[in-house]
């Protein structure tokens, strides 16, 4: 089972990266690839809650349901819901935050399991790792410099 993966540090505390991931229907703000982002089910920050995302490139939309969300830990838990635009039959994603305490500074890092056809596994791993999840650290890093 393929699992990307991505890493990083964000120059401000792990509290604020958290208050900022833990926006689940905000994803905008710090992930460059989404254009829009909306709530279509539920509360924000309650499991069950749905986000319908749309690239900032275009396409159709498509939703991302909250699974998992703590706060004691700084993790949320998030899983395509339906139709998803990189046609994978299962997706299931985590994005961490934790405390780097000699420097009051964070360390960020996102991942997934997935299940797709062999030969879309190189090319879907270095898109979730590379252009969502090290995209969204690095916009992280931006929105909170």
């Amino acid at each position: 089972m393929p699992r990307p993966y991505a890493s990083g540090i964000v120059a401000a505390s792990a509290d604020e990266v958290w208050a900022r991931i833990r926006a689940f229907g905000d994803l905008p703000a710090f992930a460059p690839a989404i254009g829009h982002a909306e709530l279509v089910e539920g509360v924000d920050g309650q499991v069950g809650a749905v986000r319908r995302l749309t690239f900032a490139a275009g396409g159709d939309p498509f939703d991302e349901r909250l699974l998992a969300l703590d706060d004691p830990g700084r993790s949320l838990t998030y899983a395509f819901d339906g139709a998803n635009p990189f046609g994978v039959r299962r997706y299931v994603s985590t994005v961490r935050v934790c405390p780097i305490t000699d420097t009051g500074e964070a360390f960020v890092e996102w991942w997934a399991e997935y299940d797709a056809d062999a030969d879309q596994v190189a090319k879907l791993d270095r898109t979730f790792a590379e252009d969502v999840y090290a995209g969204g650290i690095a916009g992280l890093r931006k929105l909170l410099a």
